[in-house]
Formats: structure tokens, C-alpha cells, sequence
């Protein structure tokens, strides 16, 4: 009996994850969407430092590059949600009424 080729396993895993995040974070209500902004940026800063550590351990260079891409996305994804959190917080700010009384 032959096993399962891990590749094959690896890509049903990544369209479950995709399936699967898409579908929790588009039934999330407008009142959750910061804390869930926060949260996203803790799992990515995880991902930057495991896609760092699987770059390094690796000896092919695809696999290397795939790691470094890994990297720079997650990298990406990180300050893109500081920058959308940031804006987020902000629409909640009080706005100051010009020439009037404060």
C-alpha cells in the first residue's frame, strides 16, 4: 500500500484553511472587527518567526524561496493590520468642534 504524497496533503490542508478563514471572518459583526484585527496580527508575527525558522532549516532553494515569501507576506499582513486597526480606531475618536466651545 502506498501512502498519501505529503504535497497532496499539504495543498487539501491550505484550501480547508482558506475555506475555513474565509467563511470566520466574513460572519464576524461590525463591533468585533478590531479585536479580531488584533488577534490576526498576533497569529502573523507567529507565522513570520515559523516561516523564519523553516526558511533556515531548509537545504532546496524553492524551498527556501517559498520561506522568504512566506516571510514578506506575513510581513506584509502584519503592518497592513496595524495600519487598518490604527484607522479603525480612529472613526471612535471624538472630533473637535471648530471655533466652538470644547
Amino acid at each position: 500500500m502506498e501512502a498519501v504524497n505529503p504535497t497532496l496533503i499539504n495543498i487539501i490542508i491550505f484550501v480547508l484553511a482558506v475555506y475555513v478563514g474565509f467563511h470566520v471572518v466574513w460572519n464576524v459583526t461590525p463591533a468585533l472587527h478590531t479585536p479580531l484585527m488584533a488577534v490576526t496580527n498576533a497569529i502573523s508575527a507567529i507565522v513570520i518567526v515559523g516561516a523564519m525558522l523553516a526558511t533556515g532549516l531548509t537545504e532546496g532553494g524553492l524551498a527556501q524561496s517559498f520561506g522568504v515569501l512566506a516571510v514578506a507576506l506575513a510581513a506584509v499582513n502584519v503592518f497592513g493590520g496595524f495600519l487598518v486597526t490604527q484607522r479603525m480606531l480612529e472613526m471612535f475618536k471624538k472630533k473637535d468642534r471648530k471655533g466652538g466651545k470644547a
